[in-house]
């Protein structure tokens, strides 16, 4: 059975940080790139950030969305079955519930996402 489970959401206050982590299971972590997503309400689910799959000569390359990037850092640890979203110098505007993902050819797995509110 496939999951993806994320957390380390919660409120921070502006200019704070915060490490989410999503723990997978059910498939072979290392063979899929993984991603980051955010929906905040009223508005459309955005990639956030993402990072290859280990195998080949591009393994764990990241990319970014230009509003994060500079704050946001992705990362993987295949021995643990996890990925992570290390968030600084948060905005309001990162208000979210942060979803993990993970992708391989045209299968994809979904968490169920974790909340993170930026407020004073």
């Amino acid at each position: 059975q496939v999951q993806l489970v994320e957390s380390g959401g919660g409120l921070v206050q502006p200019g704070g940080s915060l490490r989410l982590s999503c723990a997978a299971s059910g498939f072979t972590f290392s063979r899929y790139a993984m991603q980051w997503y955010r929906q905040a309400p009223g508005k459309e689910r955005e990639l956030v950030a993402g990072i290859t799959s280990t195998g080949g000569s591009t393994g764990g390359s990241t990319k970014y969305a230009d509003s994060v990037k500079g704050r946001f850092t992705i990362s993987r640890a295949n021995a643990k079955n996890t990925v992570y979203l290390q968030m600084n110098s948060l905005k309001t505007e990162d208000t979210a519930v942060y979803i993990c993902n993970a992708a391989r050819g045209i299968v994809d797995y979904w968490g169920q996402g974790t909340q993170v509110t930026v407020s004073s």
